[in-house]
């Protein structure tokens, strides 16, 4: 506490030359252009008209709430997997020692190196139904993946794995296993153990994981323009409205939708930051 007072209490030149310089960086990279895509959205172009009426309409449209509606889909599913495997994938890596061990960390890392581009075309290799090597066989049974709905699962869930691994490894490795060991001394099985000592303690880790992997989720292109057909009504996500519409000179529309889907990561953090406990906050 007095090491954290002491760095809190030095003030200079240099602490504040730094904080304006990254004040301005963000300025310039996140906050001027995002506060341009809010101006566009309700200013009146051409023949489209602005005001806050318009964008309503505009988000009201049937393409528009389809977009929205596939998207939400897609996220919900791709974050509920992620959140799941994710808690098992970090488990296995802190808590157990195996051969491949750091080979299968390197693996989960991989989607944040690799474009997103091209884990569309591996999906498509995969599993298309003319040249995936799984694709044929799961049009068998009836169900198609690529240029349909869990295709485009895949390809989100894929981009966004490591949010939630690299989230709650680090808390793992931190709160050791101490407490686990003495839990299972007294007779708690493998399930008590995590419910009531190891998921209260990576609860928060978790939380974050699952918002990243959210705003990571809605704004996916790359993978998902590979794997949907893209058109409207099939298989058009929010972020393809928003290329699709862009693309044909709606651009209002375009950038309303763009604007929703900053909105809804700005809220996703502001809420986090507020129900995280205070201690976390200081």
């Amino acid at each position: 506490m007095a090491d954290s007072r002491l760095i809190r209490s030095r003030r200079g030149p240099v602490t504040y030359v730094l904080r304006v310089l990254v004040v301005v960086y963000l300025l310039l990279l996140v906050a001027w252009p995002v506060s341009l895509v809010a101006d566009r959205a309700f200013r009146a172009t051409g023949p489209h008209e602005g005001g806050v009426g318009p964008f309503l309409e505009r988000l009201t449209d049937p393409a528009a709430v389809y977009a929205f509606n596939l998207t939400m889909t897609v996220a919900i599913w791709a974050v509920v997997a992620n959140t799941v495997f994710g808690v098992g994938i970090s488990l296995l890596l802190v808590r157990y020692r195996f051969v491949g061990r750091r080979a299968l960390s390197v693996l989960v890392d991989l989607p944040l190196s690799v474009s997103p581009i091209v884990v569309g075309l591996a999906l498509v290799l995969a599993y298309s139904s003319t040249q995936g090597w799984f694709g044929g066989a799961l049009e068998t049974v009836g169900i198609q993946v690529v240029f349909s709905t869990p295709g485009l699962i895949l390809a989100t869930a894929f981009v966004s794995l490591p949010l939630v691994v690299r989230e709650v490894v680090p808390v793992l490795e931190e709160i050791g296993t101490d407490a686990e060991q003495a839990a299972r001394s007294l007779g708690a099985n493998g399930r008590q153990v995590f419910r009531r000592i190891t998921l209260p303690s990576i609860k928060w880790a978790v939380v974050y994981g699952v918002v990243l992997t959210s705003a990571r989720s809605l704004g996916e292109f790359g993978a998902v323009k590979i794997v949907s057909s893209g058109a409207e009504f099939r298989g058009e996500t929010a972020t393809l409205f928003v290329h699709n519409h862009y693309q044909a000179f709606d651009e209002p529309a375009a950038y309303a939708a763009a604007l929703v889907l900053v909105l809804v990561s700005i809220i996703a953090l502001v809420v986090v930051t507020y129900l995280r406990p205070e201690e976390d906050r200081a």
